[in-house]
């Protein structure tokens, strides 16, 4: 869907903000870039809507080379969502949703209904909050407009420039599960940029570390990055709690299960779904303080999993 050869921004002071960048980006695939402060992430995503020109390379979308498209035109096709929102502050939010389908020549009944539709979709009830103005909103539920706004014209690409980072540590977490739930239904190719490690790992499909002077690190699988950092530098920046990140992105396999048989009740914890995560499942066992915690398929046991299984869970998809 998304593919940049060789993509290079060099300013005219000399500065290299992006070096040589191979990346492509599949359909329907959700890609994070990661990496410390001034380290290209958001120069890259900017060069893929054209509000910045890449000196070198190529861009396309879908085969198109972007710099033969017309940017206004390009620019309609991709939504973008920011830090800072970027509503308009006089108009209420309903009209904010209903901006970009309006500017696509739809009728105001269509886009009202579709503004409508996309609030809902995002958790903000139209009855309650269609009428209202940015300011009287809380920082979550602008971002949730910002959202809104940026699938209004239902665009196949969509880039999102630390989406979620103004608000607080909660309502992130919030966000971020709710936007993997849209992203699940709507299946949207997505490049997302963050400076946090714990996001990329938990939103991208695969993960692109960028270090300094815009060169690209190491592009894999979350697990894949936090089991084999490709170089010292992405070593240090998932860090050295990376063991315990690699729990989050883990699922359980059933291969490393054992059986109910034999388990005494009093020390089986709560059950959990099979498609959980070994986080989840070791969060379980804390919590109730039990040896084992039972995993299910639906309504039937299919066996526990034990710290030592969750061990050899890790070390086996290390192996993988």
């Amino acid at each position: 869907m998304i593919r940049l050869a060789g993509v290079g921004k060099t300013y005219d002071d000399g500065t290299v903000a992006v070096q040589s960048l191979d990346l492509d980006v599949e359909a329907g695939e959700l890609v994070v870039l990661v990496g410390p402060s001034g380290c290209g992430k958001s120069t890259t995503l900017k060069m893929i809507n054209r509000l910045i020109e890449p000196t070198t390379g190529s861009i396309e979308i879908d085969g198109r080379d972007v710099t033969r498209v017309d940017p206004v035109k390009l620019r309609r096709g991709i939504g973008y969502v920011i830090q800072q929102v970027g509503l308009f502050p006089h108009q209420r939010i309903l009209t904010n949703v209903m901006t970009v389908p309006l500017l696509y020549g739809e009728s105001k009944a269509t886009a009202r209904a579709r503004a409508e539709e996309l609030m809902a979709l995002v958790g903000l009830d139209p009855a309650t909050y269609a009428d209202r103005f940015p300011h009287q909103l809380s920082g979550g539920q602008r971002q949730r407009v910002g959202v809104a706004r940026a699938l209004a014209a239902d665009p196949p690409v969509l880039l999102m420039d630390e989406p979620f980072g103004a608000v607080d540590p909660i309502v992130r977490v919030r966000l971020q599960d709710e936007f993997l739930r849209l992203q699940r239904d709507l299946g949207k190719t997505v490049v997302l940029v963050t400076h946090d490690i714990d996001e990329a790992v938990k939103m991208g499909d695969r993960v692109a570390v960028f270090a300094a002077g815009g060169r690209l690190a190491q592009y894999a699988t979350p697990a894949e990055l936090l089991g084999r950092p490709a170089d010292d530098f992405v070593a240090d920046f998932v860090g050295s709690t990376r063991g315990l990140r690699r729990l989050a992105v883990t699922p359980i396999d059933p291969a490393h299960l054992e059986p109910l048989d034999g388990v005494s009740m009093g020390d089986l914890g709560a059950a959990i779904d099979v498609s959980s995560t070994l986080e989840e499942a070791l969060a379980v066992l804390l919590r109730d303080d039990k040896a084992v915690v039972g995993v299910k398929q639906g309504a039937q046991f299919v066996g526990v999993l034990t710290p030592n299984g969750i061990h050899r869970a890790l070390r086996a998809s290390l192996a993988d």
